[in-house]
């Protein structure tokens, strides 16, 4: 019992990044896929385009944060609990987020291909969602550091 314990830890510790790996990728590729159509549509500005897109890779990189933070806890039957907790919800938290800015990224791109005034306007819904990722993040630093080993 007390290995299914301890697997449950490692789960915890390393879901943030897996999990945000997994939501940044699928981000990426809807934003980059609405870059490569917004391309083909327009005459310039392509860079904008490409450098939007990767905006959901922001996710996996709190992700690793978290790992390499819920690493100094300590794997223990103790601390495993708050472990997969706190690491597996917050990898759920990053992956949706992540797919989610994607597809705003997406909506963005696809506005301001036809309407390039309103581009810094058409990322304010992207912003906003990276905002949730932020509060995901810090909420798992700060809980984190209540683990007791």
């Amino acid at each position: 019992m007390d290995s299914l314990i301890l697997a449950l830890g490692w789960l915890g510790i390393f879901s943030p990044v897996a999990l945000g790996a997994v939501g940044s990728a699928i981000g990426c590729s809807v934003a980059g896929q609405a870059a490569c159509g917004a391309m083909l549509d327009v005459e310039s500005g392509y860079g904008k385009f490409i450098g939007l897109s990767a905006m959901p890779s922001s996710q996996v990189i709190y992700g690793i944060v978290i790992m390499f933070s819920l690493n100094t806890i300590g794997v223990s039957v103790n601390s495993s609990p708050g472990l997969f907790g706190i690491g597996l919800l917050t990898g759920i938290a990053l992956l949706y987020s992540a797919v989610y800015q994607g597809q705003a990224v997406a909506a963005a791109i696809n506005a301001s291909k036809n309407k390039p005034e309103i581009f810094g306007l058409s990322v304010a819904p992207a912003a906003i969602v990276e905002g949730f990722a932020v509060f995901a993040f810090v909420f798992a630093l700060v809980l984190g550091q209540q683990i007791v080993a």
